[in-house]
């Protein structure tokens, strides 16, 4: 059963959540360290095209259940692996590095009047299973779903403050293995996000700055990341809106 509460409740637990953490939330690697193996620690891309068109409803699926063809693996420290299996994306994390994730690769995508959804499961771990960053006019923001110890969702960033401390910050409760359906919806005038058609954010686009942390930037322009966590994603597609 969900479990919503506001902002204003957040002291305690982000407290207990920064102990919980412990070893893997450890300091992130400054960008200049990275490693070239990062790079080349999983499969490229596949081709850069978009594997149909779109339905009934004007939804254009992001991945054909096969393969990752229009993803690159992220480009993040010592990542896990993800791979392409059963109409599933699965990821695995990793044993040394804190995010894993992809980014897509598979040409020019909407950065307004548009819908991006995806189901996403936590299947190890206790944080973040899905950072879903999508571009927003020109610049950036990533949906937050299960961080800062399992069970914050909110925007990162909103006028430079990251999910656990701006006005869209929410906690909920994930059960590990279950399915939860993750929309972001975009237009000149607003920023909404959805979990199982719950309404989870609601801005005013015009009234606010929005930005990425640094750890998340190589998830630009459309990406999914875990933190710590193991996670499987599918069903991921996107349409365009009318105001």
């Amino acid at each position: 059963m969900k479990r919503f509460t506001t902002a204003c409740g957040l002291v305690c637990m982000l407290t207990a959540a920064a102990v919980m953490m412990g070893g893997c939330a450890k300091s992130p690697t400054p960008p200049d360290e990275k490693s070239p193996a990062a790079k080349e620690a999983t499969p490229a891309a596949g081709a850069a095209k978009l594997p149909g068109p779109p339905d009934a409803e004007g939804w254009m699926s992001l991945f054909d259940g096969k393969t990752l063809a229009g993803w690159k693996m992220s480009d993040f420290v010592k990542p896990g692996t993800v791979t392409a299996k059963g109409g599933e994306i699965v990821l695995v994390k990793s044993k040394e590095g804190d995010l894993t994730g992809i980014t897509w690769a598979g040409g020019e995508i909407p950065t307004s009047s548009y819908e991006v959804e995806v189901k996403a499961k936590r299947t190890d771990g206790g944080d973040f299973f899905c950072a879903l960053t999508f571009p927003i006019g020109k610049s950036f923001a990533s949906f937050v779903v299960g961080g800062w110890g399992g069970s914050l969702v909110g925007i990162s960033s909103l006028d430079g403050y990251d999910a656990s401390e701006n006005t869209t910050t929410k906690t909920m409760t994930f059960e590990t293995g279950t399915w939860y359906t993750i929309r972001v919806r975009v237009t000149d005038d607003r920023l909404q996000a959805f979990i199982d058609d719950e309404q989870m954010v609601d801005v005013e686009t015009k009234e606010h700055k929005f930005s990425v942390r640094w750890e998340v930037e190589a998830s630009q322009p459309l990406g999914l990341a875990a933190w710590c966590t193991s996670a499987n994603w599918k069903d991921l597609r996107l349409r365009k809106v009318s105001e």
